[in-house]
């Protein structure tokens, strides 16, 4: 079955189709793509999910469980791997 997508509009403008409930703007996440940092590493779902359940720093991310990662919206397990090795480089672990 083919999902229907539906053209959307961001709140700078911007068109863009989805075919899920997701508010993310393609153009807005390419914009507001760090530059450096572990949130630079990951993808626009997993990053945009960290960054509205607030956690914007390794030291952040170190206050949580990968089972609780996990179950945020935009998180797979394609990001764990990449959270773990930040959190390493900084001499931190997910919460046990």
């Amino acid at each position: 079955m083919i999902e229907e997508k539906s053209v959307r509009v961001c709140e700078k403008g911007h068109k863009y189709y989805k075919s899920t409930d997701c508010p993310s703007c393609p153009t807005c996440n390419k914009e507001n793509k760090p530059k450096s940092g572990f949130l630079s590493k990951l993808s626009s779902p997993a990053r945009n999910a960290l960054v509205h359940n607030g956690i914007d720093t390794l030291h952040e991310l170190s206050n949580y469980t990968e089972k609780e990662i996990l179950k945020l919206h935009g998180i797979g397990p394609a990001s764990l791997p990449i959270m773990r090795s930040s959190l390493q480089e900084e001499g931190l672990s997910f919460k046990e």
